[in-house]
């Protein structure tokens, strides 16, 4: 291994990625366990990853921008296993685990920026916002309880963008290029 991300915490907790400079798990192999928000100054190009322990989102942009991957404990011998257009990963975020006696999952949803117009609550997953809420977009939100996806269209598909707790006063400041929201998940991969 060429880099080793260290952590802080318990280590039964921590998340554990490898990314490999070719597919099937070839070529130099760079480990992390934490956040990193610029990947490019450790290598290039990334054709396969090997989640070990946890859950990640990866980007293909440096500071946790572009497009967005949610990655949990598994393979992927090449990018299109993780529905990548290119071999471009450039930052990765460790999505902490949710700890079994705090399993609440709590967001409210916005009709327009900076929480204004309709509030709508949300506690399990929604396979269509349209069929549930009556709109197709979201502009601002409050996660107060667990770590979530966006998903661009109905039942999981499109674009995705990991919601984790806090405020989210428009679209943007969750990496979305629109406030178009088809479908929402809870992370509860652990």
């Amino acid at each position: 291994m060429d880099h080793t991300g260290q952590g802080t915490g318990n280590p039964a907790n921590m998340g554990k990625i490898v990314f490999y400079e070719e597919k099937n798990f070839g070529g130099r192999s760079f480990e992390y366990s934490s956040d990193c928000v610029d990947l490019q100054c450790q290598f290039s190009r990334c054709n396969s990853i090997r989640v070990e322990n946890g859950c990640f989102m990866i980007y293909d942009k440096p500071n946790y921008t572009g497009n967005q991957y949610y990655l949990k404990k598994g393979d992927y011998p090449d990018y299109h296993c993780w529905t990548g257009v290119n071999d471009s990963v450039s930052s990765c975020r460790l999505i902490p685990p949710v700890s079994p006696d705090q399993r609440s999952f709590n967001m409210r949803l916005y009709e327009r920026i900076e929480f204004g117009g309709q509030m709508m609550d949300l506690v399990d997953d929604c396979p269509s916002v349209m069929d549930r809420f009556h709109m197709n977009d979201i502009f601002s939100c409050n996660v107060t309880d667990g770590n979530w996806l966006f998903y661009e269209h109905p039942n999981y598909r499109g674009r995705m963008y990991l919601i984790r707790p806090g405020e989210y006063k428009r679209f943007s400041e969750w990496g979305g290029r629109s406030a178009r929201v088809g479908s929402i998940r809870r992370i509860m991969d652990y």
